[in-house]
């Protein structure tokens, strides 16, 4: 039987870290280039929005039902690892799509299965988190999930480099999609009841959630709605020769790298000083759109930097707040409900930019940064509850 001390919970989050990390290699690294592979098979600006966006809007949504019936069930080990399988074994498919539309329709189902596994899976990372301290436990979790996250793209790359298209770098992405799941059966195996890791957990005053989480809810949803989707900035970097085939694997490698770093140092701040550090993620990552879509290569990676900046603090300060306000046997519904808001809101900001881009740079930038810093206000008011709580 496992241990459920702190060292056990730190040994769990490493555990799930490395199953994220494997998964991230996988779909990160496909990711890398799906913008711009589309492209290639000649999609437009808006078909690269509408599938970057819809695929987030099937998964999210999903998840408003998979949080349910992960509650419902308890069957979160099982669920989970449903998920993963499906969310990495259509990656190296890709290599054999011979038309835009085949392309997406994987590029779809591998967002499918990323719902299904990541209620039920941050419903098991609560309860070891929690035990550390929230901000750090996801912060750390993120940053191993950002290590695959850098090393898929840099594979990609490679292989790119090698082949000459890219069809060989969604090919090699199978390593990692088979080591990962190797490594949750065995997770599974020596933890199958982490939720002894939490012994003091939120209270919940009504059948319903509490006010402050849909509050925090509709700051969140602005974030996401001005967060451009990384197939966009490829597609520009690709159609104006910004960068070429294989350098965007490199910059989107930066920005994971980034993503990786700025999760452990915003996770560490938000036990520190709670939600108010995620005032300061979205200043600073509504500055992004500018540098990337106006700028040159320079400026580009710069803005690269920001963008990578603002999805490390979302990844670990967003979680840890839902799980923070909710307690256990209502938290896959909550992970559900925000996922799905988070979604629905970044897939209307990616179809948004995608009609923009084709037809006026200057208004996609006006839009992604006004509505990012449209959830500051919000953001203050959800401060002021936690002050007074």
């Amino acid at each position: 039987m496992a241990q459920t001390t702190s060292k056990s919970a730190l040994k769990f989050v490493v555990i799930l870290g490395i199953v994220s990390l494997c998964a991230d290699a996988t779909y990160e690294g496909a990711r890398s280039i799906t913008g711009a592979y589309l492209g290639v098979l000649g999609a437009s600006g808006f078909v690269v929005g509408l599938v970057a966006g819809l695929g987030e809007l099937i998964g999210y949504c999903f998840r408003l039902f998979i949080g349910y019936l992960s509650d419902q069930t308890r069957k979160y080990w099982r669920i989970t690892t449903i998920g993963y399988a499906l969310n990495t074994i259509v990656v190296p498919m890709l290599a054999l799509a011979g038309t835009w539309q085949i392309a997406a329709l994987l590029m779809l189902g591998e967002r499918t299965g990323k719902a299904i596994r990541t209620p039920p899976r941050d419903v098991l990372l609560s309860h070891a988190a929690l035990r550390l301290g929230g901000g750090f436990g996801f912060g750390l979790h993120e940053a191993l999930d950002q290590i695959g996250a850098v090393a898929g793209p840099l594979a990609v790359a490679t292989m790119v480099s090698l082949t000459g298209e890219y069809r060989g770098g969604f090919s090699i992405l199978l390593v990692p999609a088979v080591v990962g799941m190797v490594v949750l059966l065995i997770g599974q195996r020596i933890y199958p009841n982490p939720r002894d890791f939490e012994h003091h957990t939120a209270a919940l005053d009504s059948q319903g959630l509490p006010r402050k989480f849909w509050v925090y809810l509709g700051a969140v949803a602005f974030m996401a709605a001005g967060f451009a989707d990384f197939p966009l900035i490829a597609y520009h970097f690709q159609t104006q020769a910004i960068a070429t085939g294989n350098t965007i694997p490199l910059l989107y490698a930066l920005a994971m790298g980034v993503d990786g770093i700025a999760a452990l140092i915003f996770g560490r701040l938000f036990d520190r000083i709670g939600i108010s550090i995620l005032i300061i993620a979205a200043i600073l990552s509504s500055l992004f759109a500018p540098l990337v879509f106006f700028g040159d290569i320079n400026l580009a990676v710069l803005g690269i930097v920001l963008w990578g900046i603002g999805m490390g603090a979302q990844e670990s300060i967003l979680k840890a707040a839902v799980a923070a306000m909710i307690p256990p046997e209502k938290r896959g519904s909550a992970f559900g409900i925000f996922n799905t808001g988070y979604g629905i809101s970044w897939f209307l900001g990616s179809v948004l930019m995608g009609i923009f881009y084709d037809r006026s740079v200057n208004v996609l930038i006006i839009f992604s940064v006004l509505v990012q810093l449209a959830a500051v206000p919000i953001l203050l008011v959800v401060n002021r509850h936690e002050s007074t709580d």
